[in-house]
């Protein structure tokens, strides 16, 4: 009489199966995190030149009134001198805050300069080493103080 073999299913996953999976998981994670980081620090960034952009804006409205730039942010309509930030561009109310990734000052006003300046807080200061601090006077001149240069203000 012949045996009969009977073929069994096979169920579940082997231990090398799931050993590739997560290796090619890993390998993904590894290229795409840092592209992530990079794009959130970008984008915090743009929230700060946007509000740099607007200084500058409201200090020329204020030059055409008084014949002269004013040193308090608050004489521009802001809420506080200087001004905080958070990621989105919204003002708050403390730089303490942990959501807080910007102050923004003035500084080198004379009756026709001034230079606002957006200074990066907590996380952002440690990731933004490229930028640093960004600036803006009232030629529209753009800086960085990380040596980013124009890259900085895309």
């Amino acid at each position: 009489m012949r045996t009969r073999y009977v073929n069994k299913l096979q169920r579940g996953i082997t231990l090398i199966e799931l050993l590739i999976v997560l290796v090619i998981i890993a390998l993904i994670a590894s290229f795409a995190y840092p592209s992530y980081r990079n794009y959130v620090v970008d984008t915090k960034r743009t929230a700060a030149t946007s509000i740099l952009l607007q200084v500058a804006d409201r200090q020329q409205q204020f030059f055409m009134d008084n014949k002269r730039f004013t040193n308090d942010l608050t004489n521009l309509g802001f809420a506080n001198n200087p001004l905080v930030i958070a990621d989105d561009g919204n003002v708050m109310a403390d730089a303490a805050d942990s959501a807080s990734v910007y102050s923004v000052s003035l500084s080198n006003v004379a009756a026709t300069t001034f230079t606002v300046t957006a200074a990066p807080l907590h996380a952002q200061a440690a990731s933004d080493v490229d930028c640093g601090s960004l600036t803006l006077n009232q030629a529209q001149l753009k800086g960085a103080s990380g040596g980013g240069g124009n890259d900085c203000w895309k």
